[in-house]
């Protein structure tokens, strides 16, 4: 209980402390075997001195956890695949998970959808800044992340949806 207070204390923190930097806004679509599918949204990166705070804005999804990454290409192009793999600057090919500095920089908390597909929770990514973001993309998973190698990157399956960081 005392940890979920923290928690919630230090997030409280975050939407209260105004900042000097431009939010990046990430226009979001599901994936499509040839350029964009259907818009679901957008997601609004803002730096915090917490680390990297995204808030969505999503529809169209299926309830409950979904896997959430940085990935290394700027496209989202052939159902998500374009993308690459997560952002991992340090080369250390370990899925940690968004709070271990020896894994991949681009795993990122899971985002949870409601029972009519929505997402408005914000996540904080502690290492990641606006900055890492650009000239990337952000993915969306069908399941959740174990942030594990097993099953092969977490168990978040299928890629469904992808937006580019300008």
């Amino acid at each position: 209980m005392k940890k979920l207070t923290n928690t919630l204390l230090v997030l409280s923190c975050i939407f209260t402390i105004p900042t000097v930097f431009a939010d990046i806004t990430v226009n979001m679509h599901l994936v499509a075997p040839q350029g964009q599918g259907k818009s679901i949204g957008t997601i609004i990166a803002t730096d915090t001195p917490y680390g990297l705070l995204l808030t969505p804005h999503l529809s169209s999804l299926t309830s409950g956890l979904h896997g959430f990454h940085v990935h290394v290409n700027p496209s989202c192009n052939d159902n998500g695949m374009a993308a690459g793999g997560h952002l991992d600057t340090d080369k250390t090919g370990k899925h940690l998970g968004p709070y271990n500095n020896n894994g991949h920089l681009g795993d990122m908390p899971p985002l949870y959808a409601d029972k009519d597909g929505n997402v408005t929770l914000p996540v904080l990514a502690p290492r990641l800044k606006e900055a890492d973001l650009k000239g990337h993309s952000l993915m969306i998973h069908a399941g959740g992340d174990n942030y594990s190698d097993n099953p092969p990157m977490g168990g978040g399956g299928t890629r469904v949806a992808c937006g580019v960081v300008k």
